[in-house]
């Protein structure tokens, strides 16, 4: 008997980790707009952190993550099994900060483009300021993560709803795992680049993998400020995209506005399969700026009259 139990459990395993692997496969692949938006966030938050300190920025964004799954997908299953229609507002509350943030750092930039240079006083007092700014960037970093994860996540329940409790607890925390990897490794290589670019210029040789690996490494140098800058703007727009998305999704007649757009746009002529499939992501992302900048102006008057 004892014997039968245990071949018994055994199979029971087996079948959880064969639909475990099934589910795992379609939340990767269902979650993979959001991990290309959660890429572009991340990496552009370690700009302007000093070259020595982005790793650890990274490690420390990292690790935020994880401890941002480590709630999310206990909270998840909970809300799931007790308040389901409490997810779709949390999601939108989610979108909505998305928005707001990337308003608000629209704005900055806009208004402080023409800030005089700082002082030699000025450019001390920013170095012994650069722990509190390191930290403000992860802190940011970290809550930007939270929203995105939890979409993540969001749609990984959605895809194991109908499976076993089992294995949504174990395809959850495979997802969340491999997410959080994937992400902060690539941002990690992806900050480093210009590291790699210089170790690879200042090879010594005169052999030809030695000259394109010195020429490789040039280009790397001297297109890592790009990349980044590069970065900064495509996260921003995700931003909007994403808490955009997430607003339309949340009110279907808006969501219904932009999927009858893009039907209209289907029927023309050689660009129209194109345009189809970008126009709802533009007007989400167009959404997405007018709730943010909605969102900024309701939360400077609320500072006003606290003030």
């Amino acid at each position: 008997m004892a014997g039968a139990s245990l071949l018994s459990l055994l199979d029971d395993i087996a079948a959880i980790l064969d639909d475990v692997a099934l589910m795992s496969k379609v939340a990767a692949r269902k979650t993979a707009g959001v991990l290309g938006d959660d890429l572009a966030l991340n990496a552009q938050q370690v700009s302007g952190v000093n070259a020595d300190r982005e790793l650890p920025v990274v490690w420390a964004v990292a690790k935020g993550s994880l401890r941002n799954k480590l709630i999310l997908v206990p909270a998840a299953l909970l809300i799931s099994a007790f308040i389901p229609w409490a997810v779709t507002p949390l999601l939108m509350f989610g979108g909505l900060f998305l928005c707001y943030e990337g308003f608000e750092k629209v704005y900055h930039s806009l208004t402080h483009k023409h800030e005089p240079a700082m002082s030699e006083s000025e450019m001390a007092k920013a170095a012994e300021d650069l722990k509190a700014f390191e930290k403000q960037k992860v802190a940011g970093a970290i809550r930007t993560d939270f929203v995105l994860s939890a979409e993540i996540i969001a749609i990984t329940l959605g895809v194991v709803a109908e499976s076993s409790f089992m294995t949504q607890v174990v395809t959850l925390a495979i997802i969340a795992v491999l997410m959080t990897i994937g992400v902060y490794g690539l941002v990690a290589g992806i900050v480093k680049l210009d590291d790699a670019g210089l170790y690879l210029s200042q090879r010594q040789g005169n052999g030809l993998l030695h000259r394109l690996g010195r020429k490789l490494g040039g280009g790397l140098v001297n297109a890592a400020p790009h990349l980044m800058r590069g970065l900064t703007v495509v996260g921003t727009i995700a931003m909007f995209m994403v808490g955009g998305g997430i607003l339309t999704h949340g009110i279907h007649q808006i969501a219904e506005v932009f999927e009858q757009a893009a039907h209209w746009v289907a029927a023309l002529t050689l660009v129209g399969p194109v345009l189809a499939w970008m126009t709802p992501s533009l007007l989400n992302a167009l959404f997405g700026v007018l709730v943010g900048a909605v969102a900024l102006v309701v939360m400077s008057l609320i500072g006003r009259f606290r003030n």
